[in-house]
């Protein structure tokens, strides 16, 4: 799972900008990225920049990130 998150200044472009390179580091040393989150979701009052996470995920990881989601910020799945 690549999870890329604006801080909240930084503008979307810029977020898939990181987003690719990142993907593609991580396809270079043979990682496979099968779930993606890209954007604004966890911000810091309009500051600058992203947060780039990473996380292995098993079938049940997966089965659980696959799970319907209905909050004020994700929704998924229904």
């Amino acid at each position: 799972m690549l999870f890329v998150n604006g801080l909240g200044g930084t503008p979307l472009i810029e977020h898939y900008i990181v987003f690719r390179r990142a993907a593609q580091v991580l396809a270079e040393k043979g990682i496979e990225v099968t779930r993606t989150l890209v954007g604004n979701y966890v911000t810091s009052l309009e500051m600058q920049g992203v947060s780039l996470t990473v996380a292995k995920l098993d079938d049940e990881l997966t089965e659980l990130w696959d799970a319907p989601v209905e909050t004020a910020a994700l929704r998924w799945g229904r």
